[in-house]
């Protein structure tokens, strides 16, 4: 890897992301609360200050642009600047008594589109509310597909550093070039962000948190400036807003861009993995919506609502709350546990393994039954009318294994870090899949992380940032050739 232009992409990055820092600066200004504008310039002049550190490393190169970029230079760019956006993105907090620890789980949480909070019963000002609603909204998309999308350094650099930050089990692009790809990703992604804005604001709920739950929504992340989350607006309108807008998070925005620029929804039902994806939630809803009824005895109007709700909320891994439902039935929690695994599609903003694997895993298995009866056929995994090649079908198998895996380990260490197993088996599966709020009454829905051990903290930090980037950046790291450094 060449030091160049690893020094060169990242003194561009930071440079962005300093500007993006002083966004909530505005916010205090307009809500005439001053003394929250200095976390946020101290956090830009910082960003700006490493980026000339980087300008220094690679100022006799001359480059101007990532065009000859290798693909180890992109893994590493990637993973590196989730991880300065995290750190740079916790500083703010600092200023607001929160230790470094939850200032960077605070930071990861948001950025990585989880909605964990460390405290649901937070008295800060609006801009710092903003801040945390901003930063999902940033790392819903992506920070590299944004700067691919705005940036022209990264125009012939941005193909491989797109799938390095969103790989899934296809290169799916749907425009000649990926720069395009990127700026029509953002382009939907905004236009829904406003739509639902405006919906919210006109259903009675004030235009902060309008705006603050419609970031939360579209990346899937979750975290309302309501310490009850949705629940805590009491209103049917908003709740059924925000459920319909927290399904279009978990859906394929490359599908809905198709769909909206043809004028044909029906072009979502084309897609296979749309139909698991509906069908799964549709299925799963009416088995929690069920429960509700005879468990916890919901009528049928809130029953329906309530699972929908929380269904798509978990399987998308947004993690808001329509209501609190740690103090639902214990099969009924057990149903919503399920979901947890599910993820939404592929090229969403949603994390978890993503229902595209999950449906080529079941072919899988189909075809090895089907090979115990005729061993010598020759069966191929099909999914759209196309056949899917051997490496991907292994890579895929490898993903749920180590995401499986790593989802193991981390159950067994914070069970012994906090002696208590619902919280290290729904917490690790919640950060892991970006979920955020779990079971139970410390980190469940209207709970908060910040009575963790701290070393339970770290795990699921790095838990957060790894099921956000998918595992693979992560995965090349322990490659030992992957470790070799020059001028360039």
């Amino acid at each position: 890897m060449r030091i160049t232009h690893l020094s060169y992409a990242f003194e561009i990055i930071l440079k962005s992301f300093a500007l993006m820092v002083l966004v909530p600066v505005f916010v205090a200004l307009i809500y005439h609360q001053h003394d929250s504008i200095l976390p946020f310039v101290v956090g830009a002049v910082i960003s700006y200050g490493l980026s000339l550190i980087c300008r220094w490393l690679h100022k006799s190169s001359n480059l101007e642009n990532l065009n000859d970029i290798k693909k180890s230079e992109c893994l590493f760019i990637v993973v590196l600047a989730w991880v300065l956006a995290s750190v740079i993105a916790a500083i703010p907090y600092l200023f607001f008594d929160i230790s470094p620890i939850d200032a960077l789980f605070e930071a990861v949480s948001g950025i990585t589109t989880t909605g964990a909070a460390i405290n649901s019963n937070m008295d800060y000002p609006k801009a710092v509310f903003f801040w945390r609603s901003f930063t999902q909204w940033l790392g819903g998309m992506g920070i590299i597909v944004l700067f691919i999308a705005i940036l022209p350094q990264f125009a012939v650099a941005g193909r491989q550093m797109f799938f390095a930050e969103s790989p899934g089990p296809t290169e799916e692009k749907f425009t000649p070039r990926i720069r395009s790809t990127a700026s029509s990703l953002w382009k939907i992604y905004t236009l829904l962000t406003l739509i639902e804005i405006i919906l919210l604001w006109v259903a009675g709920m004030p235009l902060f948190d309008s705006v603050c739950n419609s970031f939360s929504t579209l990346s899937a992340g979750g975290f309302s400036p309501n310490g009850e989350s949705i629940m805590g607006y009491n209103s049917m309108y908003i709740t059924w807003i925000v459920l319909v807008f927290i399904f279009l998070s978990g859906a394929n925005f490359n599908l809905q861009f198709k769909a909206l620029t043809n004028f044909n929804p029906l072009d979502l039902f084309k897609n296979e993995e749309f139909r698991a994806y509906l069908f799964i939630f549709l299925g799963i809803s009416a088995l929690v919506g069920t429960s509700l009824v005879i468990n916890d005895h919901y009528d049928i109007f809130g029953a329906i609502t309530h699972s929908m709700y929380q269904v798509i909320s978990i399987m998308s891994s947004t993690g808001s709350a329509s209501a609190d439902y740690s103090q639902w039935h214990f099969t009924t929690k057990t149903l919503l546990f399920i979901a947890m695994f599910t993820g939404g599609c592929a090229s969403s903003a949603s994390g978890g393994v993503k229902i595209s694997r999950w449906v080529l895993i079941a072919k899988i298995m189909k075809n090895e039954v089907k090979k115990i009866i005729h061993p010598n056929a020759v069966l191929n995994v099909k999914m759209d009318n196309n056949i899917i090649v051997r490496d991907i079908l292994s890579q895929t198998v490898m993903f749920v294994s180590f995401y499986l895996t790593l989802i193991a380990v981390s159950i067994v260490v914070i069970a012994i870090l906090e002696q208590d197993i619902v919280i290290s088996i729904s917490g690790s599966v919640a950060s892991i899949g970006n979920i955020g709020p779990a079971f139970g009454s410390v980190i469940g829905p209207m709970g908060g992380y910040e009575t963790l051990h701290p070393m339970s903290k770290i795990i699921l930090i790095i838990d957060m940032l790894i099921g956000r980037l998918e595992l693979i950046p992560f995965l090349a790291f322990f490659e030992k050739d992957f470790w070799g450094f020059s001028r360039g």
